[in-house]
């Protein structure tokens, strides 16, 4: 069964969602969760696994979701929690929390979050994605290639890419949903084509609807991003949705080559992680 969760929740935090998992420690007497028991819980309210069911069971689920609630910044300060429970309803003493049960027994469990590492997609495999995917590799990241132009995006070329996808805008968009969308954190418009970020950003957008995942950015000038506005606005965007994207993007640090455009960006993308 802890295997099982633990694959669960790579899999759930692979799509992008937070997960905070309980794992029963140690265990005295009459207790329904043995130790190595585990309970995950997504941030949209799904679970799997047990930790022995009863009220124990709904107790630790609460907490679970309280940690879930929390914000993610204090969370990655604070840590996650250790507890005690008595299942005996008449359990006294500041050290552990009683339940209402005449088991008679005692677990403690700890409680933790795991946060999802950026996954972005880089969408155009030319010099300035090549950089974002070093620096991704440097820091653990996970991303994903996509360009319409097979020869910038293939496993020879990113061999630690999660997926290398070579495919019409509409094609590959066409395979995505609301919900499949949400597993990048990020799509970066690298394109070589302004007709290709063009499309993959009105489309994306639409995709994407009101969530605020993936961000989404694009390399270029005000005057392109002012001509990718009004082609939103024509193609029936939502204002606000196209204000949550921007350009250009990466850190200013004066970057000029792709290796410093590289790192600007991934930066930027460092920053905004901390801030959610």
């Amino acid at each position: 069964m802890s295997v099982s969760v633990l694959a669960w929740s790579l899999k759930q935090v692979k799509l992008g969602k937070r997960v905070a998992i309980a794992t029963v420690i140690s265990a005295k007497g009459s207790v329904p969760g043995k130790p190595g028991a585990k309970l995950a819980v997504t941030s949209d309210n799904q679970n799997f696994g047990t930790v022995g069911g009863a009220g124990l069971e709904l107790r630790i689920q609460n907490n679970l979701k309280r940690l879930l609630n929390k914000d993610s910044k204090l969370s990655r300060k604070e840590g996650g929690s250790i507890e005690i429970f008595q299942l005996y309803k008449d359990a006294k003493g500041k050290e552990v929390t009683a339940l209402d049960s005449l088991c008679g027994g005692q677990v403690t469990v700890s409680m933790e979050v795991i946060e999802p590492v950026p996954h972005i997609l880089i969408a155009g495999g030319g010099h300035v994605g090549r950089c974002v995917a070093l620096v991704a590799d440097s820091l653990g990241w996970d991303y994903s290639i996509f360009d319409v132009r097979s020869e910038y995006s293939n496993p020879e070329k990113y061999p630690f890419a999660i997926d290398t996808i070579s495919a019409s805008v509409e094609d590959f968009l066409n395979s995505e949903n609301n919900e499949s969308i949400q597993r990048f954190s990020d799509i970066l418009l690298l394109g070589h084509d302004w007709s290709v970020d063009q499309e993959l950003l009105l489309k994306s957008l639409t995709i994407r609807g009101e969530q605020m995942r993936p961000r989404i950015g694009a390399i270029g000038s005000k005057s392109k991003w002012k001509a990718f506005k009004k082609a939103a606005i024509n193609y029936g965007v939502n204002e606000e949705w196209f204000e949550s994207a921007r350009c250009p993007i990466g850190i200013d640090i004066g970057a000029e080559t792709p290796e410093e455009i590289g790192l600007a960006v991934c930066a930027e993308i460092l920053l905004l992680e901390k801030k959610s």
